[in-house]
C-alpha cells in the first residue's frame, strides 16, 4: 500500500510516518515546511498543487493530517483558520473524490462545547466553543459531502515529538527544565489526552477494518491541566522540588476562549473491538521516561 501523507512534518506525522515505515508500507511525505529531504514540500491551500503531486505519486490512500493548531492564532486570524483548515481540507478531498481514493482526515475534540459533565461519544452533536473547532469541524463536513470512503478521527490533547512538541506537556517540561520551583496550572479544564506514538501505532488496524465513517480516538481516561502537570512532575523525578498549584482558567486569559470538557470516548472503537490505546497515565510514564535527559 503507498499512502500520501500531507503534514508528514508534525507531531503526529512524525510518528505515523515512523511507523507506516516499520511496517514496509510505502510512503510519500509532503508538508508545507519539510522536515527532511524525505519530505516534499505541499501547500494543502492550493488545490492544483495537490492534484499534481497526487497524480504523480498514485497513492492507494491519502492520509490528511496538515492543520493550523494554534487554537489562539485562529481565532485571531479566522481566515487563515477556514482557509487551512476547512477550505484545505476540501482540496484533499475533492482530489480524493475526483482520483477515486479513500480518505483519513485528523480532527479534534475541539469541536465540542464542552458542557457534558461525561466523555463526548461520536453520537453527540458537535458545537464548537472557538474557532479552530468550527474550521475543523467544517472539515469534516466537507469530507462526508464529497466522499463515501472517507476515516475522520478525532484526537484529543495532542502529546508526542518531544523537542518539536508545542503543546502543554513539553510546555511543563520545558519550565522545570528551566529551573521552576512552581507551576500555575489551570485545573478547571478538562480533556483526554492523546500520545501521537499510540494514535499510529493503533490507526492501521482501524484504517485495515474497513469500517469506513467517524471514531474518537485518544488515550484512554481524562484528566485536567493540573492532573497531568503533577504526573509530569512527578515522572521528571522533581516531585519534592517543584509545586504545582492549581489555578482558575480565569486567571490566565487567551485570545480564544476553551471548552470546559474536552474528554471523549473511543466509544464506536470499544464497540468494534478495535480500541487498544493505552491509558494516558503509563504513556506519559514512557513518554518522559525515553525523552527526558535528551
Amino acid at each position: 500500500m503507498k499512502i500520501f501523507i500531507t503534514g508528514a512534518s508534525g507531531m503526529l506525522g512524525t510518528d505515523v510516518v515512523s511507523k507506516l515505515k516499520k511496517e514496509k508500507l510505502e510512503v510519500f511525505a509532503t508538508d508545507l515546511k519539510p522536515a527532511n529531504k524525505e519530505t516534499s514540500l505541499l501547500d494543502v491551500r492550493e488545490l492544483a498543487e495537490i492534484e499534481k503531486a497526487v497524480k504523480k505519486t498514485k497513492p492507494d490512500y491519502i492520509f490528511h493530517l496538515a492543520a493550523e493548531t494554534n487554537v489562539d492564532l485562529c481565532e485571531e486570524k479566522p481566515d487563515h483558520a477556514f482557509k487551512t483548515n476547512t477550505l484545505g481540507t476540501e482540496n484533499v478531498a475533492l482530489v480524493c473524490q475526483k482520483l477515486n481514493i479513500p480518505l483519513l482526515y485528523i480532527s479534534t475534540a475541539g469541536v465540542f462545547w464542552g458542557d457534558k459533565n461525561e466523555p463526548y461519544n461520536e453520537f453527540d452533536l458537535p458545537r464548537p466553543a472557538n474557532i479552530y473547532g468550527h474550521s475543523k469541524l467544517q472539515g469534516e463536513y466537507a469530507v462526508m459531502r464529497l466522499l463515501s470512503r472517507y476515516f475522520i478521527l478525532r484526537a484529543g490533547w495532542m502529546v508526542g515529538g518531544w523537542a518539536i512538541d508545542k503543546k502543554f506537556v513539553y510546555k511543563m517540561v520545558q519550565q522545570i527544565k528551566e529551573g521552576r520551583k512552581e507551576l500555575k496550572v489551570v485545573n478547571d479544564k478538562i480533556g483526554s489526552p492523546t500520545f501521537t506514538k499510540d494514535f499510529a501505532n493503533n490507526l492501521m488496524s482501524v484504517i485495515n477494518s474497513g469500517r469506513y465513517g467517524l471514531y474518537h480516538m485518544t488515550n484512554k481516561s481524562t484528566g485536567s491541566r493540573y492532573d497531568i502537570a503533577l504526573k509530569v512532575v512527578e515522572f521528571m523525578g522533581v516531585k519534592d522540588k517543584v509545586k504545582v498549584k492549581p489555578i482558575s482558567s480565569s486567571q490566565f486569559p487567551l485570545p480564544a476562549p476553551r471548552a470546559d470538557s474536552e474528554m471523549m470516548s473511543n466509544y464506536k472503537l470499544e464497540l468494534l473491538g478495535l480500541n487498544n490505546m493505552p491509558n494516558w497515565q503509563e504513556s506519559l510514564k514512557e513518554y518522559i521516561a525515553s525523552n527526558k535527559d535528551k
